[in-house]
C-alpha cells in the first residue's frame, strides 16, 4: 500500500544538511513497514534494529560509549553486513525503549552527518517530555498519521479516479463508487493491518477483532509506561470519549469521565493520550479574523478527537449494519462521526474551532496560507448552518467551507465539499474562483 509521507522520506533522504530523522505516530499506524519499505526502494541494504526486545549485546553497546564509529562498527560485527554511509539505510525502531539512542542521535549528527539513520517509536511522544537527554535540534522530525481517504481509495485501486477528480473536482461521474467507498472507509478507518486485511477478504468480523487488538495494545501501554494511579485515569478519559462525542458540548467535560472529576486530576491523562498520538486536540479560538490563530486560543476550552475514525466506530460500538445505511450514521452522536472522519482528513493542518453568540459554534476554524477558512461539518444533505452564517457576517472570511453529503460545487465565497471528496479540499482552496465556479 502507498503512504503519502513516501515523498516525504525520499526529500529528506537527498536533502542538504540532511540529519538523523525521527519518525512519530501512534502506535500500528504503520511506521516500520514504511521505513523498510523507503529501505527497500531507496537504498542498496538496510541495517534494522528493534529495540522492543533487545539482545544483551544491543544493550551494552548503548550502556558504553555511543560515539557513532563504535556504534557502527559493532552494528556491522553484529549484523554480519558492512553499513555504508551512502547506501544503507540505519533503523533504530521503538528507540524509545533505550533511551540512550535517542541520545546517540546527537553524535551521529555532529560527527557523522553522511550516514541514513532513522528512527521511529510508537510512543516516543511521552519519552520526548521526559527528563533525557534529547538532541533538541539535532534531528528532523516527520509524523505517519493513520491511512487517510486518498490512500483508502488508492489500496483500492481507485488512483486513476483520485487523479481524474483533482483536475475536474466538480464531476460527479464517480459519485456512487465514492460514497461506497466512504462508508467502507468510516467502518474499517485508516489503520493499515486492518485496510490490508479488508483488501484481501471483505470481512467484517476479521477487521472488528483487529481493531479489537489495536485498542487492547493500546490500553497495555498505558499500564506498561506509567504507574497505577496515571494508568486507570488514562483509561477512564480513553473509554469516555464515546460518551464525550455523544453530548453536544461546546467543550470537553470532565463530568463525563466520571462524577465529580476535575481537570487537576486528569490533565496528564489527556497528555498522555495526546502524546502518544492516540487523541487529537482542538482549542477554541476567540476571534476568526486575526494571525495567527494560535495567538487567539482559549487554553481552558478544547475537543478530544480520536486518532482513527474506524478505532473510534468500533470504540463505540457503531455496528456495519449502521454504517452501511448511508444516512443512519450521521444520526448517532450528533454527526460527530462525520467531524472525526474530516478532522482526520485535515490531520497536517492545526485546527481550532469558534463559538459565538446565540449558542453559534463553528465545527473548525484554520489558518490556510494568510487566510483563515471557517469549517461546518454536515452530516447529510441537510446544509443550513446557522453558525456559520453567524462568523461570516461577523468575521467576512474570503472564503468558507461546508463538508456535506451534497455535490461539490462554489456558491460565491462558500464552498461545499462532499464528505467523500474530502482529498480534493486543497486543490479547490489552491485555484482561482474563475476556474472553481461552476
Amino acid at each position: 500500500m502507498e503512504r503519502k509521507l513516501m515523498s516525504e522520506l525520499i526529500k529528506w533522504k537527498d536533502r542538504s544538511g540532511r540529519k538523523p530523522l525521527l519518525l512519530e505516530g501512534a502506535r500500528q499506524v504503520g511506521k516500520t513497514w514504511l521505513l523498510k519499505e523507503f529501505g527497500k526502494r531507496c537504498f542498496k541494504n538496510v541495517a534494522y534494529i528493534n529495540f522492543q526486545n533487545p539482545s544483551q549485546e544491543i544493550i551494552d553497546l548503548f550502556s558504553g560509549s555511543i560515539e557513532p564509529k563504535r556504534i557502527i562498527t559493532t552494528l556491522e560485527l553484529l549484523l554480519n553486513m558492512k553499513i555504508s554511509p551512502s547506501e544503507t539505510l540505519l533503523i533504530f525502531d521503538e528507540a524509545q525503549e533505550v533511551p540512550r539512542v535517542l541520545t546517540s542521535l546527537k553524535y551521529f549528527c555532529e560527527d557523522a552527518p553522511e550516514y541514513h539513520i532513522a528512527t521511529a517509536g510508537s510512543l516516543l511522544g511521552i519519552f520526548l517530555h521526559r527528563d533525557i537527554s534529547f538532541p533538541v535540534g539535532k534531528v528532523n522530525t516527520l509524523k505517519l498519521e493513520p491511512m487517510d481517504f486518498e490512500e483508502f481509495l488508492w489500496a483500492n485501486e481507485r488512483e486513476n479516479i483520485v487523479t481524474f477528480l483533482k483536475s475536474n473536482p466538480f464531476e460527479t461521474t464517480f459519485n456512487e463508487v465514492l460514497s461506497d467507498l466512504f462508508k467502507q472507509y468510516l467502518y474499517i478507518g485508516g489503520m493499515p493491518e486492518v485496510v490490508a486485511d479488508w483488501i484481501e477478504n471483505k470481512d467484517v468480523i476479521k477487521a472488528n477483532e483487529i481493531q479489537r487488538e489495536i485498542l487492547s495494545n493500546y490500553r497495555k501501554d498505558f499500564i506498561k509506561h506509567t504507574d497505577n494511579t496515571t494508568a486507570v485515569r488514562i483509561r477512564q478519559v480513553f473509554d469516555s470519549l464515546p460518551v464525550q462525542f455523544a453530548k453536544n458540548n461546546d467543550k470537553f467535560l470532565y463530568g463525563t469521565i466520571k462524577s465529580g472529576a476535575r481537570a487537576r486530576e486528569y490533565e496528564m491523562a489527556i497528555e498522555w493520550l495526546i502524546d502518544a498520538g492516540i487523541v487529537r486536540r482542538t482549542n477554541r479560538v476567540n476571534r476568526g479574523d486575526k494571525i495567527p490563530l494560535k495567538s487567539y486560543v482559549d487554553i481552558t476550552a478544547f475537543k478530544l478527537y480520536f486518532v482513527d475514525v474506524g478505532l473510534f466506530r468500533h470504540l463505540a460500538e457503531i455496528p456495519f449494519e449502521v454504517i452501511a445505511d448511508k444516512t443512519a450514521i450521521f444520526d448517532e452522536f450528533n454527526g460527530l462521526v462525520a467531524e472525526q472522519f474530516v478532522l482526520q482528513q485535515l490531520s497536517k493542518h492545526t485546527l481550532f474551532y469558534w463559538t459565538g453568540s446565540e449558542e453559534s459554534e463553528v465545527d473548525f476554524v484554520m489558518q490556510y496560507h494568510s487566510d483563515i477558512v471557517p469549517i461546518e461539518v454536515k452530516s447529510g444533505t441537510n446544509v443550513k448552518a446557522k453558525s456559520l452564517k453567524i462568523f461570516r457576517e461577523k468575521y467576512t472570511p474570503k472564503i468558507s467551507v461546508r463538508f456535506s453529503l451534497k455535490n461539490t460545487r462554489l456558491d460565491n465565497d462558500l464552498l461545499n465539499i462532499s464528505l467523500f471528496s474530502v482529498f480534493l479540499y486543497e486543490n479547490i482552496l489552491d485555484c482561482s474562483s474563475e476556474k472553481c465556479v461552476k
